[in-house]
């Protein structure tokens, strides 16, 4: 496959724009692209399968000693701009072809049960909504290993696999298979990235609110693996999850991450990304990509 690569503009985030084993395109971090959830909503469904077809980007898979991990918002960021949702539409389209093969339209098992709730949380000061999304045939009381999906800038639970629902990802087949049986949750992080800011920390209600809700449901407890995972901001969230507690993730998918290599570049590229450069040395994700070491870390990135 050829691939063409683009540098980043110095200063900015290092977005990649093309993944080497599969046709990626990322996106800068942009606005908004949807509101919270609302504050104690409670819906339960299950989703249709989609008949939407990305004609440009797959979707990837990576295995974990039996458990998968469906990394399925590697198109998200390539939709998103096409409908002029994010900027960089003119340059996606000079950029059109230069990673585009020819591929079969993407192929779903029926959805499994997807159900949204939300919490207060103690560690973000604030109510955050979540989905937990199911694989085929399985639903509330199975018992399964875990993925844990982080949202971009501007997104939320409800649009962090952008393009498709989370009970879509689950029911996805790769290469005519269906995935192992695993769940997805996704959760509102808010819009100042994953790491601790004063009065406001989404790492911290990750690890101590939603995975523990998760458990007690059956979903990644032990002997059933955690994985993680994100694009774009959640891409570094997912990484810096894995390098803060390698305990207890067991692999980490990250399409695209934004991430910087100096306090400057970040805060001339997003101002609220780090509180300050103390918290910024504390939660670098490439200063302490050492303790990677031994995870099974799938990075879909280019220059």
């Amino acid at each position: 496959m050829r691939v063409r690569r683009r540098t980043a503009p110095t200063g900015t985030a290092t977005h990649p724009t093309a993944t080497v084993t599969d046709p990626a395109v990322a996106t800068h971090d942009g606005p908004s692209i949807g509101s919270e959830a609302a504050a104690g909503s409670d819906s339960t469904g299950s989703d249709g399968a989609s008949k939407q077809r990305f004609n440009r980007r797959r979707m990837l898979t990576y295995g974990l000693g039996g458990v998968a991990v469906v990394v399925a918002a590697g198109a998200a960021g390539v939709e998103l701009i096409s409908h002029g949702v994010l900027p960089g539409k003119q340059v996606l389209d000079q950029l059109d072809g230069a990673c585009s093969v020819p591929r079969p339209p993407m192929v779903f098992s029926t959805p499994g049960a997807s159900i949204s709730k939300a919490f207060y949380s103690k560690a973000r000061n604030r109510t955050v909504g979540y989905t937990i999304a199911y694989p085929p045939e399985h639903g509330p009381g199975s018992t399964l290993a875990l993925v844990v999906m982080l949202h971009g800038f501007g997104g939320n639970h409800t649009n962090a696999l952008a393009g498709m629902s989370p009970a879509q990802a689950m029911a996805l087949h790769i290469g005519k298979e269906p995935l192992a049986p695993m769940a997805i949750v996704t959760v509102d992080g808010g819009t100042e990235y994953w790491n601790p800011h004063p009065g406001d920390n989404p790492m911290a209600m990750v690890i101590g609110e939603l995975i523990p809700l998760c458990q007690r449901l059956g979903l990644g407890r032990p002997p059933q693996r955690i994985g993680t995972m994100g694009i774009s901001m959640g891409g570094y969230g997912a990484l810096l999850l894995a390098e803060k507690y390698p305990h207890l993730i067991g692999a980490v998918a990250a399409i695209s991450p934004a991430i910087w290599t100096s306090y400057a570049q970040a805060r001339a590229a997003n101002a609220g990304a780090y509180a300050s450069a103390a918290d910024f040395a504390a939660d670098d994700a490439v200063t302490h990509a050492g303790a990677l070491t031994g995870m099974p870390v799938r990075v879909a990135s280019g220059e």
